[in-house]
């Protein structure tokens, strides 16, 4: 039977209940007709049943809705006629959430299939893994460096190289590697970064891996041609004077090179004078020149590094207590911070101690000049979780054509120096897997970055 709104439907199934229920009562009690009694009593308890069924639309729609939504099943509409306004409007608003939801959905598609076209078009390489090693994403890029299909573990990097399905799994977020790899009798220099994330409550790394052979053997070329003009240089310097000096002595020894006598006795006090001069500047080039190279061996001596867990503050209090009396003789304002104050740090704290104290002694140069001297030390943790220690000053700055040659072992500005200080400082922060970077503006000072 079809009625014109759902109301009308629930008071007349309950109307016809009550007449069928009135009607056993009558057949049972007062015309003793037990047989058609209980045919009513049975009609009663389907009338029950069906209103119990037809209010019920409501559940079975909204878990049909729920249905829906929980296997993704965006194809489903839901209209209902002659069922009232109430059921009119509820359909409505389930077929409005069913359409945004399709709509939401065909979005993130879009962009999902957006995402795997540039993932797979970069010319890095990029390894997404689980923590257990199990891989979820490889392209395209990925594959033509490690030359290999597929990836399903991290373990299979051990048809690359046996060693680097262990280094790959011990990264953490801002560890960066370099890794020689032969790949079909080809040696690779690959650059492997980490990065982590967490998605669906589950914890995931990202590596990206770029070879970098030519940019290295680029590099390698321009630092070696840049070592060998400073060798050349203070080679030069010192080779050159005594080259002019002994062929000097050499004239006056033997006047004439043909009869080779030595003319020593022949010589007067003026030219005695002259020799031993002449003597004691070669000796101290020649000493000079073994200074040189002492200096140059002991770029390659520095110690392993002793590795300890300790606060930075201890740092900047033993900098500031044995630089003290140079900033009161210099008038400098010096602060020092360490943000938060019980930051802690994992290095070598003697070689760190030499780093900083040096980076502080060439800002206390670059600030003498000043009216109003200052230097300040600084540390924090990074956008990237890793600890920065910041030196700075207001000195004269750096000039821009020299900032890319600072860190070259034997070059320097100054009058006094032997330029090797920042060399020492950039190796020993290699040492702990760290860096040293500079920005300078002339006239305004110069910012020191130390990165571990």
């Amino acid at each position: 039977m079809v009625y014109r709104n759902f109301r009308i439907g629930v008071v007349a199934r309950v109307v016809f209940i009550a007449i069928a229920l009135l009607l056993a009562v009558y057949l049972l009690r007062l015309a003793n007709h037990p047989v058609s009694g209980s045919i009513m009593v049975v009609v009663i308890v389907m009338l029950v049943v069906e209103l119990i069924r037809y209010a019920e639309q409501t559940n079975r729609r909204l878990s049909q809705f729920l249905d829906s939504i929980r296997h993704s099943d965006f194809a489903s509409s839901f209209s209902d006629t002659g069922k009232g306004k109430s059921f009119h409007e509820l359909n409505r608003a389930f077929n409005e959430v069913i359409n945004d939801f399709r709509k939401t959905r065909a979005e993130k598609e879009e962009h999902f299939n957006y995402l795997q076209t540039v993932v797979q078009h970069v010319s890095i390489g990029i390894v997404a893994f689980r923590k257990d090693g199990k891989v979820d994403l490889l392209n395209n890029a990925a594959k033509r460096l490690l030359r290999i299909n597929g990836l399903r573990h991290i373990s299979d990097l051990r048809k690359v190289k046996t060693e680097l399905p262990d280094l790959v799994l011990k990264m953490k977020a801002g560890d960066k590697h370099l890794c020689k790899v032969f790949i079909e009798d080809e040696m690779v220099q690959m650059s492997i970064y980490a990065t982590e994330f967490r998605m669906r409550g589950e914890e995931y790394v990202l590596i990206s891996l770029q070879n970098i052979s030519a940019e290295l053997d680029e590099k390698e070329v321009e630092s070696w041609q840049k070592l060998i003009r400073v060798l050349t240089h203070e080679i030069m310097n010192s080779i050159t004077p005594i080259s002019s000096l002994v062929s000097t002595v050499r004239q006056m020894l033997y006047p004439n090179e043909e009869s080779k006598d030595f003319a020593i006795n022949d010589l007067n006090t003026e030219d005695h004078e002259s020799v031993l001069l002449a003597l004691q500047t070669i000796q101290n080039r020649s000493q000079g020149l073994l200074n040189f190279v002492e200096i140059y061996r002991n770029l390659t001596r520095i110690p392993k590094p002793n590795f300890r867990y300790f606060p930075i503050t201890d740092i900047f209090e033993r900098a500031e207590i044995l630089l003290k009396p140079k900033f009161e003789q210099l008038r400098i304002t010096f602060s020092a911070k360490v943000l938060p104050n019980d930051l802690m740090i994992t290095a070598d704290p003697d070689l760190i101690d030499q780093v900083i104290i040096n980076l502080l002694l060439n800002a206390m140069d670059a600030v003498k000049e000043k009216p109003e001297p200052k230097i300040s030390l600084t540390a924090s943790q990074n956008l990237n979780g890793r600890i920065s220690i910041e030196v700075s000053d207001n000195g004269t700055g750096i000039k821009p054509d020299i900032l890319d040659k600072i860190f070259m072992p034997f070059f320097t500005s100054k009058r006094e120096g032997n330029g090797i200080g920042l060399s020492l400082s950039r190796q020993m922060m290699y040492l702990h897997k760290g860096n040293i970077s500079v920005k300078s503006i002339p006239g305004d000072g110069s910012v020191f970055t130390l990165t571990f």
